[in-house]
């Protein structure tokens, strides 16, 4: 199935097919992905070509100083014709969800996220609400513009799976995209590749995927490595521990194996937690984006990797 996804995707968007198959884990993990990027590097493209590559409901909000909480969830309106109070759903009642420029929403607005991204439901008048299944936040932000943002807390950093970057195309895929958009736009002709229900299905397989306890261990061993580690100010929490064996389990499954391995864990530890470390002073502010996932490669070299007997079934 992600095969499929892959392919349909990239029939819209040239070339990202790694991006591609991350946004597959984060589906399937139940995950959410923050894109930090330029302008005009196709983030919506890819969100909008993965709804409709998995036949999901799809809103895009553009996050503004003036949102409100209410803007998101929807409100209780008095309906004079049946003389009762209704509730109107707002955009996050949808399979995913673009939160566009999520940093320049205001505190409030971001935390009213902090709920529905981690227990799928949200609190209405003292009502809860249940949100969409699957459900999937994809934020944006530029890391270039920092006058009227507000930076996201940890708290909420916490909740995204990935950290990610498009990136620019190569001068051959730029020219391959000139070609493609220049005479139509692909994305309204594209159809789904998989359905929901083979979504759902997906998650149940993944969670079958064995993982050893060797490699639960290097797991632990790699967060606590975190929490020692003398540049980092706060480690890796028990949520990003379990964000990295959800991804591995279906990085697994990816590359056409029932069992993870210490090298599953290695390719996704800076995605998954360059974000959730917080290092100490000049080092977070002079290092910038790149200081946490450097931090992360160096415990990489640093922990003991499980040998490969250890960790098939």
């Amino acid at each position: 199935m992600a095969g499929q996804i892959r392919t349909n995707i990239g029939k819209v968007i040239v070339g990202k097919e790694e991006l591609i198959d991350k946004l597959f884990i984060a589906l399937v993990t139940a995950g959410h992905v923050l894109l930090e990027d330029v302008p005009g590097t196709g983030k919506t493209l890819l969100a909008k070509s993965l709804a409709k590559s998995v036949d999901c409901t799809f809103k895009r909000v553009q996050f503004t100083p003036d949102l409100l909480p209410s803007d998101l969830s929807g409100i209780y309106y008095f309906n004079q014709k049946v003389s009762e109070f209704e509730f109107r759903p707002g955009p996050l009642f949808t399979h995913i969800l673009l939160a566009d420029e999520i940093n320049r929403a205001t505190p409030r607005t971001q935390s009213s996220l902090l709920e529905c991204m981690e227990e799928r439901q949200m609190s209405i008048d003292g009502v809860t609400h249940h949100l969409e299944n699957p459900f999937l936040v994809i934020a944006t932000q530029n890391p270039l513009e920092q006058q009227g943002t507000f930076p996201l807390p940890e708290a909420q950093l916490d909740r995204f799976l990935f950290k990610l970057s498009m990136g620019y195309p190569s001068p051959e895929e730029s020219v391959h995209i000139l070609k493609r958009f220049k005479e139509e736009q692909p994305l309204e002709q594209l159809e789904a590749a998989a359905s929901i229900q083979a979504l759902l299905k997906a998650r149940e397989t993944a969670a079958k995927v064995h993982v050893s306890d060797d490699v639960l261990k290097y797991i632990i061993d790699l967060a606590e490595q975190t929490r020692k580690d003398e540049s980092v100010a706060s480690g890796v929490s028990p949520r990003g521990c379990q964000a990295l064996l959800k991804a591995a389990q279906v990085q697994a499954i990816l590359k056409g194996r029932d069992f993870v391995t210490p090298d599953d864990i290695k390719y996704l530890a800076s995605h998954t937690w360059a974000h959730r470390i917080l290092l100490k002073g000049t080092l977070r502010t002079r290092g910038g984006a790149g200081a946490a996932g450097a931090v992360i490669e160096r415990i990489l070299q640093e922990v003991q990797v499980p040998t490969e007997e250890s960790v098939s079934p």
